[in-house]
């Protein structure tokens, strides 16, 4: 895979006005590079073993296959708009700088504290369930009590050091845990179509009639957290060679493949067990659906094998949300959102130094208060994943949402006011549909909050939960219309980033 050029390609393309310690490091991706780290934020196989099964259990809906039929249209839809702004806005900002050039600076200022916590909630939920499956491989090969806290508390320190490497690094470590698991699902699918069920190679899985039932929007917000990841791609501008022309390219890659993979390997499942059968099954078996699918079918060694991939797939997703909210730290600090600080890379790497150090102390902290919450010895089987993962996990993927659909409305605005409404009129109308079909799955995910989460019927954790997020957006709000009110150039530069400098040079230039 291509992950970089020439040193001096670099040399030339990180510095800016500000100097080069204010520049993401230029022209360390390619196509390669760009779309392993952007699909390693899906972390394939965790969807696989632990989403999709848990959806067909808890929801009941057997045409989860067609459900991402159909959310892959729908995303393709926003991307269309996403993929050509990208191509007119380069900042590691992405979602708050789209949407600050559509909407507004002070838009802009909400939607960045938006994605920061959102991202954030996403990368920290999954230490919970990476603890869990450490701690349950450490139970079943070496006969050791480990508490779950541990390995993640470990994990997020050598995650954080990961942070601060070149990013082109970090695209060759997530490129080859993606590259093996998806290869393994892949095996597994395979294997499923070679010996299915008593019903055989049934495709019922994709009958709109499977989509009825008072579950469906639920299950919607299962499988749209699934695509979490695809629309990272504009964080990594900055850093790539040809960002008009890779950051589109990927993205349509990454949302296709994403689509695909996730309605087949479910179909699988349908595939496996009999139509029929996977809700009940599911049920049954819960998160050990894959593997005891596996162990019938590809025997011991390879579930084994499964289990440890499944582990190290988590560890890839954790890298890869890792590094997009450092970036996003990185930008809000160029632009004056947060202190200066988070605004400068680090030496040589050209990273996010100090936005990687940010999220590496939110980790350890959250992980930390979990743990302390946790009155088990070696940790409450259910904690990790219940809470820590499913909580801030749902909290991530509601704040995901609502920017996507933020972004969708920015293009049109951004468009029509350059006049261009004629030339983009197809990009526009798709734009305009994903905003509106994002804003209802959004509706479903804050109604539906309480399943999601498993709290009960009347829990508080209902409103407080999808309140964090709502929490960050007035926060941002109020920090954008201070801006405007007290440091109006301040506010102005809200989504320009490099640009801000170059504006500023040309009028200090200007006798």
């Amino acid at each position: 895979m291509t992950t970089g050029s020439s040193s001096t390609s670099r040399s030339t393309g990180i510095s800016t006005f500000k100097g080069q310690t204010r520049a993401l490091s230029a022209d360390r991706l390619g196509t390669g590079g760009l779309l392993l780290s952007v699909l390693a934020a899906t972390a394939p196989l965790m969807v696989v073993a632990g989403v999709m099964p848990t959806t067909f259990a808890v929801m009941g809906i057997v045409g989860q296959p067609l459900l991402f039929v159909v959310l892959g249209v729908v995303l393709v839809l926003f991307s269309v708009g996403y993929a050509e702004m990208s191509r007119h806005v380069h900042n590691a900002g992405a979602f708050y700088a789209y949407i600050a050039r559509g909407l507004g600076g002070t838009a802009g200022a909400g939607a960045a504290l938006v994605a920061l916590v959102a991202y954030s909630a996403l990368q920290v939920g999954i230490y919970g369930i990476f603890g869990f499956e450490v701690s349950g491989l450490f139970a079943t090969y070496a006969d050791t009590q480990v508490a779950w806290w541990i390995p993640a508390l470990a994990a997020a320190l050598v995650v954080g050091a990961l942070g601060w490497l070149k990013v082109d690094v970090n695209a060759r470590v997530l490129g080859v845990l993606l590259v093996v698991e998806v290869a393994l699902v892949v095996i597994f699918d395979v294997a499923v179509v070679a010996d299915p069920a008593a019903e055989g190679l049934s495709l019922h899985a994709f009958n709109p009639d499977t989509l009825s039932g008072a579950g469906v929007g639920t299950a919607l917000c299962f499988c749209i957290a699934a695509f979490t990841g695809f629309e990272q791609a504009p964080v990594y501008a900055e850093e790539t060679s040809r960002p008009h022309v890779l950051v589109p390219r990927v993205m349509f890659l990454a949302v296709s493949f994403v689509a695909v993979f996730f309605a087949i390997s479910s179909w699988a499942y349908t595939v496996a067990t009999g139509p029929s059968a996977i809700v009940g099954t599911a049920q049954a078996e819960s998160a050990g659906l894959l593997f005891g699918l596996t162990e019938s079918r590809l025997g011991g060694t390879f579930t084994d094998v499964l289990h440890i991939l499944f582990v190290t797939g988590m560890f890839a997703a954790l890298l890869s949300f890792h590094n997009v909210v450092a970036r996003y730290a990185f930008a809000m600090g160029r632009e004056g959102l947060l202190p200066g600080a988070f605004g400068r890379t680090a030496g040589a790497s050209g990273a996010p130094g100090t936005g990687s150090l940010l999220q590496t102390v939110v980790s350890v902290v959250v992980v930390i208060a979990f743990a302390l919450a946790d009155d088990k010895p070696t940790g409450d089987p259910t904690g990790p994943v219940m809470h820590l993962f499913t909580w801030m996990g749902n909290v991530g993927a509601l704040g995901v949402i609502l920017l996507m659909a933020a972004a969708s409305f920015s293009v049109v605005v951004f468009f029509v006011r350059r006049g261009a409404v004629g030339a983009q009129a197809g990009r526009l109308a798709a734009s305009s549909l994903a905003g509106i079909a994002l804003l209802v799955i959004a509706g479903y995910t804050v109604k539906d909050f309480d399943v999601l989460v498993g709290a009960g019927a009347g829990s508080s954790l209902s409103w407080v939960l999808p309140g964090i997020i709502a929490l960050a957006l007035v926060c941002g709000l109020v920090q954008g219309l201070a801006l405007r009110a007290g440091k109006p150039e301040a506010h102005a530069r809200i989504g320009l980033g490099n640009e801000a400098f170059q504006l500023e040079k040309a009028a200090e230039d200007t006798p």
